[in-house]
């Protein structure tokens, strides 16, 4: 067992009252935190994964060892396990190389491996929306984007103006208030320039 799976808690499951049992393995991007399959692993694969870094299952088809990505390349790299409250199955965090699945789809549920960030990713797709349909949109965000970038960038610019004023008082109910429409009025300058939120999470990662 390795020290970081001694950090994060991982007692491997009860082997030998689990004799030839097979264990349920969840595969989660370490990253975006999405599940990208669900495999089942038995002891030796255990192990072998810890030793190799690479996700190993035990085939059922095949009735042997695999590593995920041994024929298409597509790896998954280890980053840390997990056992669950009644140590029979595994949560498996990893570094994806490529596509997981076979069929080339990033998950087993042809879902986009994207990181979101919950209601704002909500928002910046509404945004997405007014941008494509701004000359037949009645809203304001739809409005901005008519005006062109100038304006947009003159938004941010005062609301980023009134939320350090907000900041140097004692209203939390004013300055919430305030820094809520910077935000908003930032997402629609990231698109205005063709980014998203998860450009600018890119950057700071480059920097961590």
């Amino acid at each position: 067992m390795s020290k970081d799976d001694n950090k994060i808690g991982f007692n491997p499951p009860p082997w030998g009252e689990l004799e030839g049992a097979l264990v349920p393995a969840i595969i989660q991007d370490a990253m975006t935190k999405n599940v990208l399959m669900l495999g089942y692993m038995n002891e030796e694969a255990v192990k072998r994964t810890q030793e190799t870094k690479k996700v190993t299952f035990f085939s059922r088809s095949k009735q042997r060892l695999w590593t995920k990505g041994e024929e298409s390349g597509n790896f998954l790299n280890l980053v840390s396990i997990k056992n669950d409250c009644d140590n029979d199955a595994l949560l498996i965090s990893v570094h994806p190389v490529g596509p997981t699945c076979h069929t080339g789809t990033d998950t087993c549920w042809a879902e986009e491996n994207r990181s979101t960030f919950g209601f704002l990713s909500k928002l910046e797709e509404i945004i997405t929306s007014r941008k494509e349909h701004k000359e037949n949109e009645n809203s304001y965000v739809a409005s901005l984007f008519r005006k062109g970038i100038n304006k947009i960038a003159q938004k941010v610019g005062e609301e980023a103006v009134e939320t350090v004023i907000e900041a140097k008082d004692d209203n939390d109910d004013l300055f919430l208030n305030e820094s809520a429409d910077l935000l908003f009025h930032y997402l629609i300058l990231l698109q205005a320039k063709g980014f998203t939120l998860n450009d600018i999470v890119k950057v700071l990662e480059s920097r961590h």
